[in-house]
């Protein structure tokens, strides 16, 4: 039975296959290629998430990761303005009147490892297509990467590419999709890590628009199923069981697992669905991502406790001579399935013929619960539904492995002024123009604040946008990111991650923030991996659950591991926030000679994971922590100085903490900053390159308006204090424990921020 799983590129497990032949002894019958072939995509890590559903054994007790952790987390805040989660294609939450606010993020590790440009432009093309799925109109796309070193001269097993290679082509792929279907890219970040190397990490997201009375979730027995858009190929062939499983040296022949990107054919369908939409002619939708036909027909019918019925010959093909269990599988792009109620099938034919999209009746829903598939008359798949979404639980045991981390000794330098200079220099620091400008940000006229903000482009916080003409209520879209941290502790990775995303949202001026989680690990049957995963939901259910954020959708990418071993363990936070007038927004460079500078939070001597020790080649042990009520407290008090106009720039502490974070806001206008380290509220610190560089969380460095400054020290009353000054002179000023001035010039700034890539 492993043999067979394996020959057919199935990719189940022993357990799984023995369930599979009970079933089926049962039925007096064998498997026809094309049932074992949807079994083995409904039941991939990728598309059922068998370990977080499943049973994970950590410390003698039992936990269900996506049970108690992520979704517990949101159930319990429930909170009023949450429409839809994890239920859909993508999370809906409230915006403005009668629109919600859809959103998703993908990974795309495995297809972009293969084929950098076709597997992150994919990427892309699938999570716009959630958007859809949901009835939405994309109006922004995120993208967070993870590289190896770009100048790695380590071993590249065979079929492992260079690192420059893969960061090449998925940039390429990447701005190639949004910028062809017109929807901007405004928000993402860029990591890079030894780990990568065999495997990057490639996440896209897409945040669109969805009107509350247009979101139809209603199909019944005799309903048609209508599949429009790309044609179906050989390309996408077990992409899900490929994403399932380990990079080895055959991995490169499994490029047919990688789609092919077609943002034209993409965008003429978007087109089409938002007619359909706006006519009210459908039931229904979903997208055809992984697993394509055989998933998506599978769950639309089970999601409205339907059977189906399908009749494969009437898929259109690329390629004539494609065998059933091809085309049933097949994950070829740029295509959605819908419901439609017979009465309105000639309309939608019409519609989807004016865009020129090719749309085909393949089926209908039925009464009961069994998919069937014909060819050509004859039954070539007859799955009852309920074993087909009853996988095998998954029953997995976690424990650490022990490691000594130490914390590095090392007496203070005396070129603070250098040490700053070359960590802007650095790669997870420095200056990503070099990407940004290959995306079109300002496509569709609704983005605020850009990522590039001020007149010498800086780096901003999060991304604003204003998509209703009608309302100047904006979306406000931040990351949390920094997979060093995961190295020491996936735990405090998830809350710095989570307060991260909070931190970047409220620098700008959202509020109100829903949370995405999408993590990327090696292989969860080992069980560090496990552990490490598990310590990280851990932190995910606390935190979120402290700060009052819910989780409304996320995914996990698993497997992550190549000759060269397993990825660090990764977790992004997405945060999709909203503000109430687009106005207020708030961008980080200095606006007004002779304002004060506030520093609002404390600092620690919190350095493990940091730029700072990297720097020295360290990784130390004593990574930041959430310090929960000193952060909501904080966070609140930035939102309501904000709301009141007391800041005219704000920017969060995080990556080379105060020394990166004042030099950003210097070096994205054309004023100064005099910034004086006897002055930061400490704990005990007496370091100028610990203050300096420590990356604490839940700081702000706030430009004050100098008339409003005595009603700001009011208001934040012993949670900051007066740092510094803005100076007419481009330059940043910094005054050490001694008195001592080191000075750099705005333009030496930019020059080192702007080498590192």
């Amino acid at each position: 039975m492993q043999r067979i799983s394996r020959e057919l590129g199935l990719n189940l497990n022993l357990q799984e296959m023995k369930a599979c032949k009970q079933h089926f002894s049962k039925l007096g019958r064998n498997p026809t290629d094309v049932e074992m072939q949807s079994i083995a995509q409904t039941w991939s890590e990728h598309c059922f998430h068998k370990t977080f559903k499943g049973e994970v054994e950590v410390g003698g007790k039992r936990f269900r990761l996506f049970k108690d952790f992520i979704e517990k987390a949101t159930k319990e805040l429930n909170p009023p303005w949450c429409f839809s989660v994890f239920e859909d294609n993508a999370g809906l939450i409230d915006f403005e009147g009668d629109y919600l606010l859809a959103a998703k993020v993908e990974t795309h590790n495995h297809p972009s490892a293969v084929e950098p440009f076709g597997g992150a432009a994919t990427g892309v093309g699938g999570v716009i297509r959630d958007i859809l799925g949901v009835w939405g109109k994309p109006i922004a796309c995120i993208d967070v990467l993870g590289f190896g070193p770009l100048d790695y001269s380590g071993p590249l097993p065979p079929g492992i590419k260079h690192p420059r290679y893969i960061f090449r082509g998925v940039v390429a792929g990447i701005g190639h999709y949004g910028n062809n279907m017109g929807i901007p890219t405004v928000a993402g970040a860029i990591w890079f890590d030894e780990s990568y190397v065999g495997n990057p990490v490639v996440y896209c997201g897409c945040v669109g628009l969805v009107p509350k009375d247009k979101y139809v979730r209603q199909a019944k027995p005799g309903d048609l199923l209508v599949l429009a858009g790309g044609r179906t190929g050989l390309d996408g062939i077990h992409g899900v069981t490929f994403a399932s499983a380990e990079l080895t040296e055959e991995s490169e022949e499994l490029r047919s697992a990688v789609q092919i990107p077609d943002p034209i054919e993409e965008e003429k369908l978007r087109r089409a669905i938002l007619e359909i939409r706006d006519q009210g002619l459908a039931s229904a939708i979903t997208d055809l991502g992984g697993g394509g036909l055989s998933c998506a027909v599978g769950e639309t019918a089970r999601r409205f406790g339907c059977g189906a019925r399908v009749r494969l010959n009437r898929v259109p093909l690329k390629y004539p001579k494609m065998l059933p269990w091809q085309i049933w599988i097949s994950e070829s792009q740029e295509r959605m399935l819908l419901c439609i109620p017979q009465q309105n099938s000639r309309r939608v034919m019409e519609v989807f013929s004016r865009e020129g999209v090719e749309a085909v009746v393949i089926g209908e829903l039925e009464r009961g619960g069994l998919l069937r598939v014909q060819w050509k008359g004859e039954e070539i798949a007859k799955l009852d539904l309920n074993f087909l979404f009853s996988p095998p639980a998954v029953k997995r045991r976690g424990a650490p492995r022990r490691r000594r981390l130490e914390e590095p000794s090392f007496p203070e330098p005396d070129d603070l002024d250098r040490i700053l200079l070359k960590l802007l220099s650095s790669p997870n620091v420095c200056s990503r123009e070099v990407v940004v400008r290959t995306y079109d940000h300002e496509v569709q006229g609704n983005t605020v604040l850009k990522p590039l903000h001020g007149k010498w482009a800086g780096p901003s916080d999060a991304a604003v946008l204003k998509p209703l003409e009608h309302s100047k209520r904006g979306v406000v879209i931040s990351c949390g990111f920094n997979p060093r941290y995961g190295k020491i502790d996936p735990y405090w990775m998830a809350a710095l991650c989570i307060e991260e995303a909070l931190r970047n949202n409220v620098a700008v001026g959202g509020r109100r923030v829903a949370l995405l989680d999408n993590f990327t690990w090696g292989n969860p049957e080992k069980p560090d991996q496990l552990w490490n995963l598990f310590r990280c939901c851990e932190g995910c259910y606390r935190f979120a659950k402290d700060f009052g954020a819910p989780f409304i959708s996320g995914k996990d990418s698993l497997y992550n591991e190549s000759p060269l071993g397993p990825v660090t363990p990764t977790l992004l936070i997405t945060g999709v926030g909203v503000m109430d007038d687009v106005s207020q927004a708030v961008s980080l460079e200095l606006k007004r000679e002779g304002d004060p500078v506030y520093l609002l939070g404390m600092t620690y001597q919190e350095l493990g994971g940091s730029e700072y020790y990297a720097l020295r080649g360290e990784l130390g042990r004593s990574v930041p922590k959430v310090r929960i009520k000193e952060a909501k407290k904080i966070l609140e008090l930035v939102q309501e100085a904000i709301r009141r106009g007391y800041v005219l720039a704000c920017h969060d502490l995080s990556e080379g903490g105060l020394g990166v974070a004042a030099a950003e806001m210097v070096m994205s206008g054309d004023l100064g900053m005099e910034l004086e380290l006897q002055s930061v509220p400490t704990d005990l610190i007496r370091r100028e390159d610990f203050i300096l560089f420590s990356e604490s969380a839940s700081r702000f460095l706030l430009e004050v308006r100098k008339e409003e400054e005595k009603e700001f020290r009011e208001l934040v009353e012993g949670e900051g204090a007066r740092v510094g000054e803005v100076i007419s002179e481009p330059a940043l000023r910094i005054y050490g424990l001694e008195e001592e001035a080191y000075e750099l010039e705005a333009e030496e700034l930019r020059r080192a921020w702007r080498r590192g890539l």
